[in-house]
């Protein structure tokens, strides 16, 4: 029998059902329902918050609980509250059987990494609740989190591996999978090198799995074609920290959220995004001393709306809005000029950059209005403590990185670093992608190393006890859209993606398609459903989901969660893990002394070789065990002997990472993406001092013209997650919403003679999309689309990166998902279809009629006039033999 909330008490209401109603009650009343079927009838009970139970067979059953609608209500109610960790608990639950046990985990959705226990019986996942004493959620836990976890019962898992047969996908042996993996990897890496294998990765599997492949890739295989999908969401971040402060550490924590006098958000649609940590800032604006709150959006998002100050610029004009900011900030004197000149450099060039964009500049650049950015720059300026928080609708847009480094420059200037409500959370998308980068799958070496320093490729190289040479370090590892062109090119010959699905999520879906299907590559997939991209592979191979293994995550503020085995993996699907080490035995990866390459064996191995690896490294992991994440509580990294509790905020001391011996990278003009010799950083050594760059505005690589006269931006919806692979197998969220949308201005909508509801055509350059219209909540000239929906489970072109263009940041190579240019139009209701089908079959047989009675009319002519027939009538300019033929 499952045990109440301890914030709940029992309440009998029926002499047949026990319900627990929560003492303090929702914003709404009876959103949920349980039922039982007795043999005596149908019994309905409803309420704020209950469990039915009753007695079958001698045991206590409980049929359904749900602490709370979350489809209705996403973010619950308040809890107001004041102080740092001083949240009131309250835990949200969703069960639809009695638990056997509960199992240690955390939330597989999103980068906050929420806390959570599954409840499992008889093998299979029958609920989740929230942890109550876990520091990033205390208890909570959004739509996704509470319903997501369905698809790991779903029917259509992929349980055998998959082989590719006269074109058509057929059931394999998992011997017969592997034997053929490796024959093919070994026919490519011999005939064609090493550069010719590649791998992509989903932001999704855990540290231990991110680890392995990095070693087997980098030091076994010996090629730099490692990249994560990471590389579409937060690769601006991670530069952009690493431009700022010389490693993508980032500096902040969700603590900051609980004493900030003010909170600024850039791209970041945090109510949608980040459902839990939205609660949190919900909590804070409901509580004593509220922070200010500033949006920076194109679209009215419910982040948007809550904002004491909105700003609303037009795609791909982030660093104008920003620079506008920083001019008001430093023309009103309002910088800490001790911290400047002791923790940074380049202040000068920053404010002579700045200068040139006073507000009505803005304005006219981006949209905003002069006094929207004065009244923000107020907020800013004055606010003691400041915390902000920057996402997609910067990185995955026009000068992404660039306009990332201006936010990190605001805080920089300002001396808003290291102490309570001060902070930047330049934030990850997925639960994992932090580890997706700190393991050397997304861009840098393991470790935070940097590729163009021979000392910390020589530090990997002796861990892994490899030559250094082995090591492909003479640049940094190749991104996704440059692996197009290698693929495209006939350069790469295999290409291994791993829990993620390129044929939605990537841009100009015509070419992706295409080069997917490219006679000549091997395509791999390893997924848990056979996805859009496994619709292309070679070889198929079934994966473990998330409670189907062990492994760590890590937030976006650097907190590491544990996540147990609940239950056994459907059929014969294998953990990622498993796979990888059969993979490097079978492929017999050696170290220089002849042992095995990848030493260990299973989860806890692979991260004792991880905590070495990333030992005295800003991501120090050191201190950290299975045993110490299995507590009450995720632990935020560095974790060693200095930090044994871990660090909640960095750079306290006002000491950077950007040492030239240290730092992650040497940098890169933020313009051209040209990088930074070590000799010319080493020249100019920042020796831990942060560094303020510039940038000036760069227009869009495409803009609306006469042709394609409308701004197209993309983004998320609170119940989707990525390409739906999960999401879309939870009947609750998938009603919410099951298809795409286009979101429009009114006033645009008027001009297209568009209806809410209506479907519209969406036409750019590279391809269509057919999806229907909303109306409202974004400025006239721009409208926007989800990117989740594929064709897996509905047919048809409704994906929006089937209108988005190959172009990406010149420094992080993230791909330009954010803006394109588009042209509409409505597509006819079927009753008017059916109305212009009849007038143009009138119209024909009117003109057919009209024919024929001219020739009538000719004939008789002739027929009476012979070879004298009128002009201009059939037969009038021919002979007589001609017309009475």
């Amino acid at each position: 029998m499952r045990h109440p909330p301890s914030h709940c008490e029992p309440q009998r209401s029926n002499p047949q059902c026990l319900t627990w109603s929560c003492i303090a009650p929702l914003e709404t009343k009876g959103l949920l329902r349980c039922a039982r079927n007795d043999g005596a009838g149908l019994h309905n009970y409803s309420g704020t918050q209950f469990a039915c139970m009753y007695t079958m067979f001698g045991r206590q059953v409980t049929e359904f609980y749900e602490s709370r609608d979350s489809i209705a209500h996403v973010w619950g109610s308040r809890t107001p509250y004041a102080g740092e960790r001083r949240w009131p608990v309250r835990i949200d639950e969703r069960s639809l059987e009695d638990a056997g046990y509960w199992v240690p985990s955390t939330c597989p959705f999103c980068s906050n990494g929420c806390g959570m226990d599954i409840g499992v019986r008889d093998g299979r996942i029958v609920g989740v609740r929230g942890r109550a004493t876990d520091r990033a959620n205390l208890g909570r836990l959004g739509p996704k989190g509470l319903h997501g976890w369905a698809a790991n019962n779903s029917p259509d898992r992929l349980t055998r591996p998959l082989a590719r047969t006269a074109g058509t996908l057929r059931p394999a042996s998992w011997e017969e999978a592997m034997s053929l993996l490796v024959e093919r990897s070994r026919g490519v890496r011999d005939v064609h090198s090493p550069l010719a294998m590649a791998f992509y990765v989903g932001g999704q599997l855990f540290l231990e799995e991110y680890y392995t492949l990095a070693v087997i890739a980098l030091a076994g295989l010996g090629t730099p074609h490692l990249d994560s999908n990471v590389r579409l969401s937060t690769a601006a971040a991670s530069a952009a920290l690493t431009e700022s402060l010389g490693s993508e550490a980032q500096p902040g924590s969700f603590d900051d959220v609980d004493t900030a006098d003010a909170i600024l958000h850039v791209g970041h649609n945090v109510a949608e995004q980040h459902t839990v940590l939205w609660m949190r800032i919900l909590d804070r604006r409901r509580g004593p001393r509220p922070p200010k709150l500033v949006v920076i959006d194109p679209r009215r998002t419910p982040t948007a709306a809550a904002a004491d100050v909105h700003l609303a610029p037009w795609p791909g004009s982030n660093v104008p809005v920003l620079n506008g900011l920083l001019r008001l900030i430093i023309e009103a004197g309002r910088i800490d000029r001790a911290f400047v000149e002791a923790h940074t450099m380049g202040f000068a060039a920053l404010e002579d950059m700045v200068d040139r964009w006073p507000p009505e500049r803005v304005e006219e650049v981006s949209g905003v209005p002069a006094s929207g950015l004065r009244a923000a720059a107020e907020i800013l300026g004055a606010t003691p403590t400041l915390l902000s928080t920057v996402s997609l609708g910067v990185y995955q847009s026009g000068q992404a990185t660039a306009a990332a480094v201006q936010v990190n420059n605001l805080h920089l200037v300002r001396g808003l670093f290291g102490r309570p409500g001060c902070g930047v959370l330049q934030m990850g998308g997925q639960p994992a992608g932090a580890n997706a980068h700190e393991t050397g799958c997304a861009g840098a070496l393991p470790g935070f190393r940097n590729w163009a320093n021979p000392a910390h490729v020589a530090e990997l190289a002796q861990l892994w006890n490899v030559e250094a040479a082995a090591i492909p370090a003479w640049g940094p590892s190749t991104p996704i859209m440059q692996m197009l062109r290698y693929i495209e090119e006939g350069s790469i010959r295999m290409l291994w993606v791993i829990g993620t699905n390129p044929a939605v999520s990537l841009p100009d879906l015509l070419r992706i398609r295409r080069l997917l299907g490219q006679e000549g590559l091997f395509l791999v997939v390893e997924d848990g459903f056979l996805n859009e991209t496994a619709e292309h592979a070679d070889l198929v191979l079934p994966a473990a989901l998330w409670a189907e293994k062990t492994g760590t995550f890590t937030s976006s503020d650097r907190t590491v969660h544990i996540s147990h085995t609940a239950v056994s993996p459907p059929g014969e699907a294998r953990p990622d893990l498993a796979i990888l080490l059969d993979y490097a035995r079978r492929m017999d990866l050696r170290d220089r002394d002849g042992a095995p390459l990848v030493k260990w064996r299973d989860a806890a191995g692979a991260f004792e070789a991880w905590r070495a690896c990333s030992r005295g490294r800003p991501c120090d992991y050191s201190g950290l065990s299975y045993a110490r994440l299995s507590g009450a509580t995720g632990i935020q990294w560095p974790c060693n002997a200095r930090h044994p509790q871990g660090a909640p905020r960095l750079y306290a001391d006002g000491v950077f990472d950007t040492a030239a011996g240290r730092c992650e990278s040497f940098g890169h003009d933020l313009v051209t993406g040209a990088g930074v010799s070590p000799a010319d950083y080493c020249a100019h050594d920042p020796g831990g001092r942060a560094l303020l760059k510039p940038a000036d505005y760069q227009p869009p690589l495409e803009v609306p013209d006469a042709d394609y006269p409308l701004w197209l931006t993309t983004g998320r919806v609170v119940y989707q997650w990525l390409t739906r692979t999960k999401t879309a197998r939870s009947k609750e969220l998938n009603a919410a919403a099951p298809e795409p949308t286009v979101q429009m201005a009114e006033e645009d909508a008027a001009r297209y003679h568009i209806a809410d509801g209506q479907l519209v055509d969406l036409h750019s350059r590279r391809g269509r999309a057919q999806v229907r219209a909303t109306l409202g909540g974004i400025q006239p000239g721009t409208v926007f689309m989800p990117f989740h929906y594929g064709s897996w489970d509905r047919p048809g072109r409704r994906a929006a990166n089937e209108l988005t263009l190959s172009e990406w940041d010149p420094v992080s190579k993230q791909p330009h998902l954010k803006y394109a240019a588009v042209r509409l139009h409505a597509v006819p209701r079927p009753a008017t279809v059916m109305v212009r089908t009849l007038a143009r079959l009138a119209t024909r047989i009117r003109d057919a009629a009209g024919r024929a009675l001219l020739a009538v009319r000719g004939f008789a002519a002739r027929v009476r006039g012979g070879a004298g027939a009128r002009a201009g009538l059939p037969g009038a300019a021919r002979g007589t033999g001609e017309a009475t033929r």
